[in-house]
């Protein structure tokens, strides 16, 4: 319900820099690994999840099914979560760590649209707005050749895998917008504990299937991968928790705005250990995709702030 007064000024906003930097690096992890396929990747950071949520179900006795009539939508949660987890570390291993991070920040853009589509909330001109400057970024970043010509510069490897990484990423921000419009839907009648219990749970089956059917399965060949594997689960996780403090003790505007410091980590990251230096058109598409995410938050923040005042009126 209510929000905690943070303890000293600006400890919020710490916290979400500090979770972005936790996922900004288990993404760079992930980029060095080799021979091992997403779904894997995705499988060990269920583990994580699962091994740090069962205390919690046990202590606050939530259980580990939920309320009958929202099973369904933790269900639908758990799959759509899970999927997006494993498109976006498809995407962050077939094209740059920079590109990937930009488009995964057009989820609010398309929160706002499903939101409007499935729960009727209010859709704006400035929505429209915030959703073209994203689509405009994405363009940017993707540069499809009948757009910009058959000879794409600036890529990590072939333009296909690039394009297949745009059309991931692309998948998995829809897939997150998607588990939040749900987690809306299903407001406070749920447990944090268990929505991220059928996240794991579920993403780890999903997982464990798709790599029977692709078969991946294979342990990393050297001990820096495995190593490299442990600490991407245990950034996830850190990131996840110290996102979730911060929205504890701060709004969820500034929290917003301030989780882009991804996309700046991302850059630096790829910079300083990838060798790989962004072009023009994926920091133009960053500026705009940054400005509708940004543009989108601080709507929201003004709107719950206005009706706050109305409340207390």
């Amino acid at each position: 319900g209510t929000k905690k007064k943070a303890a000293c000024p600006g400890l919020g906003l710490f916290y979400t820099i500090l979770s972005a930097f936790l996922f900004s690096v288990a993404s760079l992890f992930l980029k060095k690994i080799e021979d091992i396929h997403s779904v894997e990747v995705s499988a060990f950071r269920c583990v994580f999840q699962m091994a740090f949520v069962l205390p919690g179900l046990i202590y606050y006795k939530t259980g580990f099914l939920g309320p009958k009539g929202k099973r369904i939508f933790l269900f639908f949660r758990g799959f759509l979560g899970s999927t997006a987890m494993v498109l976006l570390y498809y995407a962050y291993q077939v094209m740059p760590l920079a590109d990937a991070t930009v488009i995964t920040f057009t989820s609010p853009v398309f929160t706002s649209l499903l939101a409007w589509i499935f729960l009727k909330e209010k859709y704006s001109l400035w929505d429209l707005l915030f959703t073209l400057f994203a689509i405009t970024g994405v363009v940017l970043i993707a540069r499809p050749p009948f757009l910009f010509g058959s000879r794409v510069t600036g890529l990590e490897g072939s333009y296909s895998d690039h394009l297949k990484g745009t059309v991931a990423a692309i998948a998995s921000t829809l897939s997150a917008a998607s588990t939040i419009v749900i987690l809306r839907k299903v407001g406070k009648s749920v447990h944090y504990f268990l929505s991220i219990w059928y996240y794991a749970v579920i993403g780890l089956i999903g997982c464990v299937i798709a790599l029977f059917v692709l078969n991946e399965w294979r342990l990393p060949h050297c001990g820096k991968d495995r190593v490299f594997l442990i600490l991407i689960g245990l950034l996830g996780l850190g990131g996840q928790i110290f996102l979730t403090k911060a929205l504890q003790i701060e709004k969820a505007g500034p929290v917003s705005i301030m989780k882009t410091m991804d996309v700046v980590f991302a850059f630096i990251l790829q910079v300083l250990f990838l060798n790989h230096l962004p072009t023009w058109w994926t920091v133009g598409g960053a500026l705009c995709v940054v400005a509708s995410s940004s543009g989108t938050a601080i709507r929201k923040w003004r709107h719950s702030v206005k009706k706050a005042k109305q409340r207390e009126i």
